[in-house]
């Protein structure tokens, strides 16, 4: 017999997450979406999303697909706040020592703006983790006090600090999610076939009933939804503080 092939490209635990995270975003929009389609009225989404975790938690061993698209979604919040700060930051170093160059561009570079930044503003996660911890590393005393009198304040610099530490607590919160790996069977291969062969229909139709609303058919591209909570560095690994 053959073996069974998925019929998604991404990884079985992210097809998971981001099948439940568009179905809580239909339970969100149910009003309006069971007024177009009659089969979709309750129980149907709530059953599917039970369908979901209990997949989840008997094929990959995680007790929630709820509890791990929140620890990612912690991780992506992170992100997001750790590259605004840092560009904040970026653009006050410039400015500041912009008399000074050789200085500039030394300060930049021992905080790893020079290697990681620009990476990290491109969505390469594991340039961001790296210049987190640069910076966190390099950023000593006389350092802050430096880029301190020129204008930048105190809180700023360690608020930054502190996100290299948040950002590898997050990912090993993930991780404990997951659990320990079971083996993939056919009918659990087939089972996460029938979700996602579900979960996309439920996208092309939803999409097209908010075809006039770009925020809220995002909510039901999968493609879309799943790179949003595609958080793991490429490298699979954290950098040692």
């Amino acid at each position: 017999m053959a073996p069974v092939s998925r019929t998604y490209k991404v990884k079985d635990v992210d097809m998971l997450v981001t099948s439940s995270t568009i179905t809580e975003s239909a339970i969100r929009n149910k009003d309006f979406l069971q007024t177009k389609r009659s089969i979709w009225a309750d129980p149907f989404f709530d059953n599917f999303k039970n369908r979901i975790d209990t997949a989840t938690q008997n094929h990959l061993g995680v007790d929630s697909a709820k509890d791990l698209r929140e620890a990612t979604q912690s991780i992506t919040t992170i992100q997001n706040q750790s590259l605004k700060d840092l560009a904040e930051l970026k653009v006050q170093v410039t400015e500041d020592f912009k008399n000074d160059k050789p200085r500039r561009d030394e300060i930049l570079k021992q905080l790893g703006f020079t290697e990681f930044h620009k990476n990290s503003q491109n969505g390469d996660q594991e340039a961001l983790i790296q210049l987190l911890f640069q910076f966190k590393k390099n950023l000593t005393p006389g350092l802050k006090d430096e880029i301190v009198i020129k204008g930048t304040a105190k809180a700023v610099l360690d608020t930054i600090t502190g996100y290299a530490d948040n950002l590898k607590n997050a990912n090993v919160s993930q991780e404990s999610f997951k659990g320990m790996r079971k083996t993939i069977t056919a009918d659990a291969i087939n089972e996460f076939n029938a979700i996602y062969d579900r979960v996309i229909s439920i996208c092309k139709i939803a999409a097209k009933f908010y075809k006039d609303k770009p925020d809220a058919k995002d909510q039901f591209s999968f493609t879309k939804v799943s790179k949003a909570l595609n958080t793991q560095p490429k490298g699979g690994t954290l950098p040692k503080s």
